[in-house]
Parts: structure tokens; sequence; C-alpha cells
């Protein structure tokens, strides 16, 4: 159970994030990998997230960020550094590349429980630089593949979630909005409580608490493990079955990515115009080799043509493209 204490003063202090936070859904999507909970929701997402991330040869970089973010009672505080909701992950990330060495090693340590850090985490855990760089590249390359592609229905969940707070706040002020969140919250008049993997309860001592809406959040509530930091309670949007269309928008349709995967049909997407290997990359937040990787298949299909422009290689859809990515 986790149980945080109020006084009459902390109720006026209360904030509701006004969107999404990308760091948080890029934890809790990766925990969401790793179970089959809200299976009726999220199993056709695992489903195609699971085929993406094979086809683009991601499966050993998600599989180093799920050790790092295990579906467990405990994962470094670290990774989602903004209360606010509604930044962007680059903006995010920035701070995540930023923590200090020693609170590196403090949470990271506490992720080990005493043994050996993960694979790959003691480097990173020293506060390595190159270690840091390959963290922001994984994240990027995990985002891009696993939440960037459903950013609309996210949205979409949370604007849905945003009236129905406001107006829980107007009629009954501050406790009528933590009512709202029941059953998954339980408002008793001076404590808010949940279920929680572990028994654990913090007072909030005139710091204000951010409510932070998540798409991936499954079953309960989620609370930074460190009571000193500002306190944040994220929340499930908890979206219906249903929500994941048969086709992602843009990108002619579920055959299409089933025939050349999703990252291909991005690619795809992307080339109306000409673009860099480079600018591919940074549109998709993938490594520049598979960028090129990409292109180059897509070439030999006949789908994509590239010239040389004096250091660059262009590359734009081909009339085959076009007719493939429009359903002809």
């Amino acid at each position: 159970m986790l149980h945080i204490e109020f006084t009459p003063a902390d109720l006026n202090r209360l904030r509701l994030a006004g969107d999404v936070s990308p760091m948080w859904e890029v934890v809790l999507s990766l925990q969401a990998l790793q179970t089959g909970h809200a299976a009726l929701a999220l199993d056709p997402w695992r489903r195609r997230v699971r085929a993406e991330v094979a086809a683009a040869g991601l499966g050993e970089t998600v599989g180093a960020l799920q050790r790092l973010c295990p579906e467990a009672a405990y994962f470094p505080d670290f990774l989602t550094p903004s209360a606010s909701g509604g930044r962007t992950l680059d903006a995010e990330l920035e701070h995540v590349l930023r923590t200090p060495k020693v609170r590196l090693r403090k949470e990271i340590g506490l992720l080990c429980a005493g043994g050996d850090p993960p694979r790959g985490a003691r480097r990173l855990a020293e506060g390595d630089a190159g270690a840091l760089r390959r963290l922001g590249d994984a994240v990027r390359r995990y985002y891009a593949v696993a939440v960037a592609p459903y950013r609309e229905a996210i949205r979409s969940a949370a604007a849905a979630d945003r009236p129905v707070r406001a107006e829980a706040a107007l009629r009954e002020g501050a406790e009528g909005l933590l009512a709202s969140f029941a059953p998954e919250v339980t408002w008793r008049g001076d404590r808010l409580e949940c279920a929680y993997p572990v028994s654990r309860g913090f007072s909030l001592d005139g710091r204000p608490l951010t409510l932070v809406p998540s798409f991936f959040c499954t079953r309960r509530p989620v609370a930074l493990a460190d009571p000193g930091l500002p306190p944040v309670l994220v929340h499930p949007l908890t979206p219906a079955p249903g929500w994941l269309p048969d086709s992602v928008p843009g990108h002619g349709g579920d055959t299409l990515v089933r025939l050349i995967g999703l990252t291909r049909a991005r690619v795809l997407e992307l080339l109306d115009r000409p673009m860099s290997t480079g600018r591919i990359a940074d549109a998709l937040y993938v490594a520049p080799a598979s960028a090129s990787r990409h292109a180059a298949v897509l070439r030999e299909a006949g789908l994509v043509r590239s010239e040389r422009r004096g250091h660059c290689v262009m590359h734009r859809r081909t009339d085959l493209g076009e007719a493939l990515l429009n359903g002809g």
C-alpha cells in the first residue's frame, strides 16, 4: 500500500500536469512490454512493437533498457525527471543525461540490490560520458518505434481525461479532484491511498504534489521511490480495447507495415522530398547506420531512388513507392 499524507494547506498546492511525460511513457511502456497486464487494450500494441523491434534489429537495445527499467517494485528515479508533463523527449532526456554521478551510482546500486549492475550499466553508474550518450541514443530509438507512432492516441486519451478532472475540481475542489481517481486511488480525507507492490508512505511537507497522466501506466498509480524528490503520482489513463487502429495513420495501412516493417514505412512516408541519410536518422531517432540500411532495402525494392549530391546521399520516394504508400 502507498499512502501520501496531506494537510489542508497541501490540498491547495495540488498540480495537474497538462499532458503525458515522454520519459514516463518510455519507462512504463518498457515495463508494459515485460508483462501481460491490460491484455485486451495493450496486446495488439505489444505484438506490433515486438515485431518492429525485431525488424529494426533493436532487440539488444530494448533488452538493455528493460534491464534498467524492470517491471518490479523499483526502477531508477533519474529516468523520469519531469513532473510537469507536456515536455519534449529531448528536453527530458537532457535532464536524464545531466544526472550527477553520485545519484547515478546510488540509484543503479539500489536497482542491483547489492548485486552486480545489469550488463552495460556499470559504466552508466560511474557517469561515463559514452555510456550516457548510448543511453540517450537507445531511448530515442526505442521511443521512435514504441511511443512516437502512437502519440495521437496518447494525446487523445490525455485530452479526454483533463475535463473529467477539471469538472471534479470545479464541483468539489481539491478533495473532489483526488476522489475522481477512484477506484485506483482512495481519498480518506487526510491521506491518499492506493495499492502498491511495497508498503511505503510519505508526507508532502509543504511541497506540491503533481498528478501526471500516463497511457502505459497499468493497474495502479506510480510514485518516485525517493521521498526527498519533488512528489509525483503518475495515474493510468486506461486505454480502452480497440484504441489501436488497424493501421498507423500515414503509413499506408497495416498491410504495408506488415510487408516492410513500421520503421521502413515511416522512412517511405518521409521521402516525399529529397532527404539525406542523416536527416532521416534525426527525424526517426535512429542511428545513421540504421537509416542507411533501411534506405538501401527500400532502394533495392524500387521504392526509393538515391543519388549523391556532394558529400551527401539524397533519397526520395519513387512512383512505385508513392503507389504502395497510398494503397495503389
